[in-house]
Parts: C-alpha cells; structure tokens; sequence
C-alpha cells in the first residue's frame, strides 16, 4: 500500500510559539514540557497562539486474536464482545474518562469473534479473530491491505467531521501479546526484554506469552523490512487498522494522541509506512509494559504521565488531554511582559 508524503508540522509556526513562550511573564522554560506541549500544538494547528482542542474524538479498535489459545492472558475470549458491548453501553472507563474531558467515544469491530450489530460497530469488520501468530499468519494479504484501509477511511471520516484532535483506543484480549511481537521485531529485541504481565497473568502465564512472542518472531524474521508483511504475518485487523488510522491523521494534519502497548505499536508500523508522522503524534501516557519504552524510544516519544495505568481502551491518553489543553492555554491565555507591565529578567 503506498502512502503519500507525510507534511511535517509548521516549522515557523513552532519558532513563532517557542518565541512567544519566552516572553511570556513567567522564568524562560519554567513551565517545563508544558511549553514543549505548546508549541507542538501551535505548529500543528498552523496557528499562534494554538486553539483549545475543542473536538476529541477517541476510535477504539476492537478485534479478537488466535494467540489467546496459547494462554497469555488472564482473561478468556469472549470478555472482547462483552467489552464492546460495555463500550457502547458508556459503562468502560474510557467512557467515564471521555466525559470528563469532552470527549467522543467510537468503537469499531475489526475482528471481534462474534458477530457483532450491523450497525457503524461492524461497518468495517474484517474477519471474526485474527489467526495464532505463533503458528499462523494473522491475517491474509487482502485482510491486511482492507484493515489498513478501513483505518485509514474512519481517520478520513474522523477529521471531515471536524475533529481537531485524535487518541487511538483498542480493546482485544491477546492482544499485548500480538503488539509485543510487532515491537520486538521492529526494535530487534528479545522476548524476555520485551514481555509484560499484560492484564496481571502469573510467571507462568508470563512463560508461555513469552514463548509465544518467541515463536512469532521466529515466523516473523522474512518480513521485518515490509511493514505491511510484518501487520500480515504477526499483527492483526485491529492493529493494522489503527496503523492504517495512525498515518492517515499524520496525513490528514491532525495531531494525535497515542495510549499504550496496542496503539504505540501500531503507530510503530505506522512511521515505517508513512515515514515522517511520528512528528504529528504524542504519547499521552507510559505503560508498565516493558515494550511500550521499547517503542516509544523507538519514536522518540517521551510520554506525558506516568500513572501505572495499563488498561488501554486509550484511557491513558484520554488522561492527558488536560495536560495538552492546559499548555495551550498557557501560551493562548498569559500575558508577555510588555502586555503586563512587568519586568523582565535583567541583563548581564
């Protein structure tokens, strides 16, 4: 699948705002990442001072994985359907934390095992679950290419709807271990580095996910250079979809949020399909998930909190959006020195 070049970000846009942050009343730099935070938003935006994010728009991308049967994770299968059901319901706690930030919440079903509702829900199924990666590619050439483009069409349909800001959800059990693999292999790291508990499995739960991850990768070692190989062989529709969503916002200008494990390692695949987009994205929290600082180091993201969370759904991120809004309204809201009338920092 090729994708057009990705635009970076407004460069003058981002010297403009990191000018402005510096004579604002306050010590140059004393607000910390929150001035960073600023002037990534004011460059996306194309505009200084930036705008309140006013639309969020959070897209959980569900889908059931084959590597359940191999035991690596402490809850049983069927719990994807119900969490999706729970989703629309507004019962999950991405559907609380959206509230509390203005947010919407949209659930697609990309693989989820049972059949779901024929409504917007299941408009972009591919399959019902993907295949055990440790044995079996996960999905086929046409379902990888029709999962990258699904998410490619919702981010279309996300931005035309007038959203400003994008955070990437997911929910599937199995699949910190399909997103493991996908980082392992795109970082050339070990299993036993890369592998976590996940939703809180034992050490010999742990044994067998990493014996899993170890057994993908091996399956995996031809396609490491093609990323749409890589989706194909060890990914899944809800992975490759959120690949798919993750570049087309990067295309589309529209700054993105990245949650957790599952997110961060499709916007992983992303980069490599669309070169250039990791510039249009911030990881909104840290994982305890050992491969998720496996990939955000890869991408050059320092998340923005670290509150243990490991839930995904795009909780995390979700969480951070008062961090981003409230370093907007810093460079938006306060006054430079001249407008003040007060000193600035003396000379020599």
């Amino acid at each position: 699948m090729e994708f057009p070049p990705v635009t970076p970000p407004d460069a003058t846009v981002a010297e403009a705002a990191r000018a402005r942050q510096n004579l604002l009343t306050k010590p140059v730099g004393s607000l910390g990442r929150l001035e960073d935070l600023s002037v990534w938003a004011a460059a996306c935006q194309g505009v200084c001072p930036p705008r309140p994010f006013d639309r969020v728009r959070i897209v959980v991308f569900a889908g059931d994985h084959g590597v359940t049967r191999e035991r690596v994770s402490a809850y049983p299968a069927e719990v994807t359907a119900q969490m999706v059901a729970n989703m629309e319901r507004g019962g999950a706690a991405v559907n609380a934390l959206a509230a509390v930030v203005g947010a919407g919440v949209r659930v697609v079903d990309m693989a989820v095992a049972t059949d779901g509702p024929s409504g917007a829900t299941g408009a972009h199924k591919i399959r019902r679950g993907s295949g055990d990666i440790t044995c079996e590619d996960a999905l086929t050439e046409q379902e990888t290419v029709a999962a990258v483009a699904a998410g490619r069409r919702i981010a279309d349909e996300e931005v035309d709807s007038g959203a400003d800001l994008l955070i990437p959800g997911d929910m599937g059990i199995g699949n910190t271990t399909v997103a493991t693999t996908l980082i392992a292999a795109l970082t050339g790291s070990e299993p036993a580095v890369a592998v976590g508990h996940g939703t809180g499995i034992d050490d010999a739960g742990w044994a067998r996910k990493t014996a899993a991850v170890r057994d993908a990768l091996f399956r995996s070692r031809p396609q490491r250079t093609d990323p749409m190989a890589l989706l194909r062989c060890c990914g899944g529709a809800d992975l490759a979809a959120l690949a798919g969503f993750c570049a087309q916002a990067a295309l589309r200008r529209t700054p993105v949020l990245l949650d957790g494990l599952a997110t961060t390692a499709a916007a992983l695949v992303a980069e490599r399909l669309a070169p250039g987009s990791r510039a249009w994205w911030r990881a909104g929290h840290r994982s305890p998930e050992p491969a998720h600082a496996l990939a955000c180091a890869a991408l050059g993201l320092e998340p923005i909190l670290d509150l243990g969370m490991r839930l995904g759904e795009g909780t995390g991120a979700a969480t951070a959006v008062p961090v981003l809004q409230a370093a907007v309204a810093t460079l938006a809201s306060m006054s430079t020195f001249a407008e003040a009338g007060v000193s600035g920092p003396a000379d020599g």
